[in-house]
């Protein structure tokens, strides 16, 4: 529990006593009329501050001696003690309460600052947050800071964003570091249950409510008691759930279905919606005091194409995430990484873990390139390696592709076995010479049967295209005019 400090006033005059006292109370601050003789013995933990009005003979002394805690200045007399780092600010008569305010936020901001001040223990589930919320971007740095702002709290949060989002993650990081951590937590897409099974699906219903309950059944509420209930897609729910909702958010009871008995909703509700919802209401689809009950502390999460910079930490952790999960990975190459920066990700990060995913199958454990993506995933231009091979490489394998068995071209294979039946003359022949006569004549062939078409005439030759371009160059083969 977290203990409030008091506001401590020194101040003679009645009507300015009441008058501080009056602003202090309307803004919820706890405030204490003291002596000045009082104000040695306090501690940091007990006061936020002290406002020195009518009744402080030095306040320079006086704040020398105890630096430890912050003064506001509310007495001409006391301009001097301005110059002291722990006095604040002055007030003049015509104060009102938001001057007071912004100089009570200065007090709190001075306890924050105090050197050697001891720092919050960490939330064990804090270092998991970052994992699951990947980003070092200003965008996740900010939703993160709101998530531990909103836990501590039982206030209804409004997640907003697109699809795909991460929407779920961030309810989840609410509920881990919540002080109901240890209850459930219960997800409910409000757009996947249709509108007449939805109100059953939220409250439950007795045996017999209705056509087909053979039994008794708790509903979602009941089922996150002491824990959170996640409604995810709230903007789908039909208005008449819109009615009996806002009744729980209000009373904080509900019944089930056919029944009769008011069940206490021990439930901190989060929601969560990809749509407008303030147009929704102008459009008479969404209720505006419903709105209102669900957007106490609003978090919007921002699309993945406002956060590029984070795109290679998400990969990063997805490749891990799938490395550990199914024993493989993949890496991507520097021209890969290039061409998914410039990407607009429509799917958000839901796009981004299935193309990780999908890769990771294809290509288990290897490098991708840009040419291994998926044609949409390409934005810069890339060609496939062409390697010089050596000649001794290229006569093998075009001897292979020759003398290999091929039923896609019989004239070739006919051609192949007439030049291999002639008898070797006396003298001898070139071998060399002889097979690149061979080589030729049966590429030319390949290409007349093609039409020019490399590609086809390589798969009857039984060799790569580039390949074939480098015999065709070799050989000095191109098509006539």
């Amino acid at each position: 529990m977290v203990r409030t400090r008091t506001v401590y006033l020194v101040e003679q005059q009645p009507e300015r006593r009441q008058h501080f006292e009056t602003v202090l109370t309307f803004i919820g601050e706890s405030v204490k009329v003291v002596e000045p003789s009082q104000l040695l013995d306090l501690s940091p933990t007990e006061a936020l501050c002290i406002i020195a009005g009518t009744g402080v003979d030095n306040l320079r002394d006086l704040a020398s001696n105890v630096p430890h805690l912050p003064f506001i200045c509310a007495a001409s007399e006391h301009q001097s003690a301005l110059e002291k780092a722990n006095v604040l600010g002055p007030l003049d008569d015509s104060f009102d309460y938001s001057s007071l305010s912004n100089l009570l936020h200065y007090c709190q901001a001075y306890h924050q600052q105090m050197p050697g001040r001891k720092s919050k223990k960490e939330h064990p589930k804090r270092s998991h947050l970052e994992q699951t919320l990947v980003g070092q971007g200003r965008a996740m740095k900010h939703v993160r800071q709101l998530i531990e702002q909103v836990a501590g709290s039982d206030a209804n949060v409004l997640i907003l964003g697109e699809s795909g989002t991460g929407k779920e993650v961030v309810a989840r990081g609410v509920h881990d570091l919540s002080q109901r951590h240890k209850g459930p937590f219960v997800p409910l897409n409000c757009g996947a249950i249709p509108g007449d099974l939805l109100e059953s699906e939220l409250f439950g219903h007795e045996k017999g409510a209705f056509t087909g309950a053979i039994g008794a059944r708790k509903g979602r509420f009941e089922l996150a008691q002491g824990g959170t209930l996640f409604l995810d897609e709230i903007g789908d729910m039909p208005m008449p759930m819109q009615v009996k909702l806002l009744r729980v958010l209000q009373e904080r009871t509900f019944e089930r279905v056919g029944g009769t008995k008011s069940i206490a909703a021990d439930v901190r509700v989060v929601a969560a919606t990809h749509r407008e919802l303030e147009q929704m209401i102008i459009d008479g689809k969404f209720r505006e005091d419903l709105y209102y009950r669900l957007n106490v502390f609003p978090i919007e999460m921002p699309a993945l194409r406002e956060r590029q910079e984070d795109v290679p930490l998400l990969m990063q952790e997805l490749t891990q995430r799938f490395k550990k999960e199914q024993g493989v990975g993949v890496r991507f190459t520097d021209r890969a990484l290039e061409s998914l920066s410039y990407h607009r990700w429509p799917g958000n990060v839901r796009e981004l873990t299935n193309l990780i995913e999908r890769l990771t199958i294809m290509h288990p454990d290897s490098l991708v390139d840009v040419s291994d993506l998926p044609p949409k995933y390409q934005h810069i231009y890339h060609s496939s390696p062409s390697p010089d091979y050596p000649e001794e490489v290229l006569e093998r394998e075009a001897l292979n592709a020759i003398f290999s068995d091929s039923d896609d071209d019989e004239d070739i294979e006919e051609s192949t076995s007439a030049s291999l039946d002639s008898e070797l003359p006396d003298d001898g022949v070139n071998l060399k010479d002889m097979l690149s006569e061979i080589e030729t004549g049966m590429i030319a062939q390949a290409l007349e049967k093609s039409d020019w078409v490399v590609a086809k005439a390589a798969e009857l030759l039984s060799m790569r295209r580039t390949t074939l371009v480098e015999k065709m160059k070799k050989y000095g083969i191109q098509k006539d005019d």
